[in-house]
């Protein structure tokens, strides 16, 4: 029994995940255009983002105890980073409001979040004219929870849950 197409058939490609993602998409939701999304492609503003962000965020805040979280800090430099990993900052009170701090101590407790990503070796930070933490470098945050989760010692069931997901995205970075 022959399973094979007519030659006259169109030849079917193979589909990527993101022609298959769009056809569900379309399927889904058939009323909605291109024009009423927010697509990378068609858009200016966008940075890259790691997939693993969310639980990164959530080790941060857990570290750094009830009261200091840092993911929403940590996010706002990562919007601001480019491909070099470095972050100039010449309004930190731009850089308050962007994290989630308004009022009268913004800027203090901005530089407070910040300084704690420093203690905890996500970032390095230079002084410059506009301030303490002017130029900011991001450092690979999967790789310092992988060496503060071993300087730990202990069971982790968040660690676990981003070393799963990591896997997952196919990252590399705690390999080492």
């Amino acid at each position: 029994m022959d399973t094979s197409e007519p030659s006259d058939a169109p030849k079917r490609g193979r589909s990527t995940a993101s022609d298959r993602r769009r056809t569900l998409r379309l399927t889904l939701w058939p009323d909605v255009v291109d024009e009423q999304l927010w697509l990378r492609k068609q858009r200016s503003g966008f940075t890259t983002i790691p997939r693993v962000m969310p639980l990164i965020g959530q080790y941060m805040d857990q570290l750094s105890g009830k009261g200091f979280p840092l993911a929403s800090t940590y996010l706002a430099l990562w919007c601001w980073v480019f491909d070099e990993g470095l972050v100039e900052i010449r309004n930190a009170r731009e850089l308050a409001h962007e994290s989630g701090f308004s009022g009268p101590r913004a800027e203090a407790t901005w530089r407070s979040r910040m300084k704690r990503l420093v203690d905890y070796g996500f970032i390095k930070a230079k002084t410059g004219l506009a301030g303490e933490y002017q130029y900011v470098l991001l450092l690979n945050p999967l790789q310092r929870i992988k060496q503060l989760h071993l300087e730990s010692g202990r069971e982790d069931m968040l660690y676990n849950a981003l070393v799963g997901r990591v896997a997952q995205v196919g990252a590399d970075d705690l390999d080492a």
